[in-house]
């Protein structure tokens, strides 16, 4: 296993230089760069930058060598942590993305657990109770958890919480305790900020989770070896909780693991909405404005987070399934 674990670790190499060299690639296809933007930008408000200035900066900023060379140079600082420099900001990359980055990874892993949480005992309760009013009715809200887009969830929260139960939505933390030293009423106003915009990010994923779930039970219940189990007198219970329910769950990693980058590139429309400090508004900037190591780092975060996430999965699989063997 560990042997096995190594050489996937050794494979994300390869596998990160020729993502990295993707997005680069892609980032770089709008005509110009982030001076032809800036110079538009401030032409529409009645400024402006000459060309002679423009190609100054882009020769300071090495935006004048050819591609190969702007490529080298930021993959080349990867070993060192040194990500390029953002042009909008004025400072290095890695310091600029590091508090949104962490708050992400944190709103991320609470959706993942919401994900979990729900879609699991869901899909187990829908599975035993097949075209009941219970199944039936959790169907329709996971239909309309998979149809209705997370960042109208957003909007819809952001008005009733904030418009008719006047409490305060938006943000990370309440004003008066952003300077506070930490104490349990700030972690709880922590609390209360995170676990919407957790849910609403969650909600699609669970909706899935769930339909996969109930499948998966439905096709074990049919499996000869659920009914050697009951054949044997095991109470239903430990049918399903042994051997059913465990059976089910190999798909639900594996899905698992595939919506956390999904859930990490939803939350740029719900970080605009609700004004939480995840990586969502700032790469967005960053596309808007092209200035493109900062857009290129956070495809590379999203990218070994997929791969990370993959490995977990293969590992959670084979201690789940004793018929998974790596070597």
């Amino acid at each position: 296993m560990v042997a096995y674990v190594v050489r996937r670790i050794l494979a994300m190499i390869p596998m990160l230089l020729i993502i990295s060299f993707i997005s680069f690639t892609i980032i770089q296809l709008p005509p110009g760069d982030f001076f032809t933007t800036l110079q538009a930008v401030q032409g529409s408000s009645g400024g402006g930058m000459s060309n002679e200035t423009a190609d100054l900066l882009r020769g300071r900023y090495g935006l004048d060598e050819p591609f190969i060379n702007q490529y080298l140079k930021w993959v080349g600082g990867f070993a060192r942590g040194d990500f390029g420099y953002s042009f909008e900001w004025s400072t290095d990359v890695l310091p600029l993305i590091d508090d949104q980055v962490w708050y992400t990874l944190l709103l991320g892993g609470a959706s993942v657990f919401v994900m979990v949480g729900l879609g699991i005992p869901i899909g187990i309760y829908s599975a035993t109770h097949q075209y009941s009013a219970g199944d039936v009715a959790l169907s329709v809200v996971a239909f309309l958890g998979l149809s209705v887009p997370g960042f109208l969830l957003a909007l819809i929260w952001v008005y009733v919480g904030g418009i008719v139960l006047r409490l305060d939505v938006v943000g990370f933390i309440s004003q008066e305790y952003i300077s506070a030293p930490l104490n349990a009423a700030k972690a709880w106003d922590f609390f209360l900020h995170i676990w919407p915009p957790a849910l609403i990010l969650g909600l699609a994923s669970t909706a899935q989770l769930m339909r996969i779930m109930r499948n998966g039970m439905l096709d074990a219940m049919n499996q000869q070896y659920v009914t050697t189990a009951r054949a044997k007198g095991l109470t239903e219970r430990k049918v399903i909780n042994k051997y059913v329910v465990r059976s089910a769950l190999n798909p639900v990693v594996t899905v698992t693991a595939l919506e956390i980058p999904k859930i990490i590139s939803s939350s740029i429309l719900i970080g605009v909405v609700m004004t939480v400090p995840t990586t969502g508004p700032l790469f967005l900037r960053a596309l808007l404005s092209q200035d493109m190591y900062v857009a290129g780092t956070f495809l590379m975060i999203m990218s070994v987070m997929l791969l990370v996430a993959n490995l977990i999965s293969d590992l959670v699989l084979a201690w789940l399934d004793p018929r998974i063997v790596y070597t």
